[in-house]
């Protein structure tokens, strides 16, 4: 174990673990979900699954798709919840859930994941796991779902501001 001078009230590895909990639910639930938020509403129920083009996907599609990669790579990974994911089919929805609907989903598994990930363990942090067959630790699963989202999420933004013409304002929410 790390030496710790005195008047600091944790070594550095809990601190920076502290630091990585911390920074998921920013990034995910503080600047993530509004913003994704914000482009589903704009889009509404309408546009939300019209794809760009056939060989892409809408952003209904890209929605249910983020729900299920966090599922599988957090609280698959991290609890004793069983990896139900169907993955194809997040690609091959065309409807069937509002706006509404689909950011409740989002926002709800990104709450559980931000709850899940608060209390990970150092030793979960650096165990290594598979992950739809690639080999991982702890740590790189949770930064697999941050750099995932952002990725995705910036589709999404692409999408909605070529689709409605308005500037997101992000900065204002």
């Amino acid at each position: 174990m790390t030496n710790v001078p005195k008047g600091d009230p944790q070594p550095p590895e809990q601190q920076l673990a502290d630091r990585v909990r911390r920074e998921f639910r920013r990034r995910l639930v503080q600047e993530q979900l509004p913003r994704i938020t914000r482009c589903a509403e704009l889009l509404g129920d309408a546009r939300i699954w019209q794809r760009p083009s056939t060989n892409c996907n809408s952003a209904g599609n890209l929605i249910l798709h983020l729900a299920g990669n966090t599922t599988q790579w957090i609280m698959a990974q991290f609890t004793e919840q069983t990896d139900q994911r169907r993955r194809d089919a997040e690609f091959a929805a065309d409807g069937g859930l509002t706006v509404s609907q689909l950011t409740a989903r989002l926002h709800d598994v990104y709450t559980e994941a931000c709850h899940v990930v608060d209390h990970v363990t150092l030793a979960q942090l650096l165990a290594p796991r598979t992950v739809q067959g690639y080999q991982e630790t702890g740590l790189s699963a949770i930064l697999h779902v941050l750099e995932h989202t952002s990725g995705h999420a910036g589709q999404i933004y692409a999408w909605t501001k070529q689709t409605t013409g308005i500037n997101l304002s992000f900065y204002n929410l």
